[in-house]
């Protein structure tokens, strides 16, 4: 399937992905992530809390997550994931992991759930994995086709198509949302100021990274918790709850849009913080 094939299944009503906020990489601790988690003997250290945007959003989306997070003590470290394609998404993200010392707990949003899936899947260090509104594929499927599982996403309406050329001289697709229709399908529940901020700054993703098929997902061996979001239009909450059961996750509901991480940074923190309790 081509990419543009992928763009016009978008356009139907039962359609796709998404994600979070704005901008860029943001290190949510002063060092780097080489050296997150130092500085307290190994016995009393709290694990590395590792942060993945997914699209239409960047590593700001976490800003009010990290804040708590950092109240209670814990290293944190946002990653930039590129939105460029699962498997390469992935790979980053793994060579993060690797770089930080001690126990992770791996959180992603959205399509960031496709990703850690894959990442965390043979990374010793990850002890326990936290699905935000997110995707948690098994070996095969991908965020297009779990969007459609069950009806109730509107993304496809929403999504706008820009091409683009690729390093190696291809041609793929970029998908936006529009900025015209980003508040309600993306941020309902965030204050108007800051989703309009959200609707600018919003990173695309290409439409070959939404199909891409997953590998063997990490949730089969790793402890998971999942947040699903009531009022999402993104990914139906339907649909959240059915990979939940699957992945027999610790499972917590938020009445929220799929910004839920800007909307309701306490809830996001606090099952994170749940997950992080297990870590010994």
């Amino acid at each position: 399937m081509n990419s543009r094939s992928v763009y016009r299944r978008l356009r139907t009503p039962l359609t796709l992905t998404a994600a979070a906020t704005v901008a860029g990489a943001l290190l949510a601790t002063s060092v780097a992530p080489a050296s997150a988690g130092k500085g307290a003997p190994s016995q009393h250290r709290k694990p590395t809390v590792v942060l993945v945007h997914g699209a239409f959003a960047d590593s700001t989306s976490w800003n009010g997550v990290i804040k708590k997070l950092k109240r209670h003590g814990y290293p944190v470290v946002a990653a930039a994931n590129p939105l460029r394609g699962l498997s390469s998404d992935s790979a980053y993200v793994k060579e993060l992991l690797a770089g930080i010392d001690g126990p992770v707990v791996l959180a992603g949003h959205s399509y960031g759930g496709s990703v850690i899936s894959n990442a965390a899947r043979g990374a010793d260090n990850v002890k326990a994995l936290v699905y935000i509104a997110a995707f948690l594929p098994d070996k095969g499927e991908s965020a297009l086709a779990l969007s459609g599982k069950f009806p109730g996403s509107t993304l496809g309406e929403a999504l706008k198509p820009v091409p683009v050329t690729q390093p190696d001289g291809s041609q793929g697709v970029d998908l936006y949302i529009d900025q015209s229709k980003f508040n309600h399908q993306f941020a309902a529940d965030v204050p108007k100021d800051t989703a309009d901020l959200m609707a600018v700054t919003q990173r695309p993703v290409t439409s070959a990274a939404l199909e891409e098929e997953a590998g063997e997902p990490a949730w089969k061996t790793i402890p998971s918790w999942v947040l699903v979001t009531a009022q999402d239009l993104n990914i139906p909450p339907k649909v959240q709850k059915f990979m939940a059961d699957r992945a027999k996750a610790h499972t917590e509901k938020a009445v929220a849009s799929h910004a839920v991480s800007v909307s309701q940074p306490d809830k996001v923190a606090d099952i994170i913080q749940d997950a992080a309790r297990t870590v010994r």
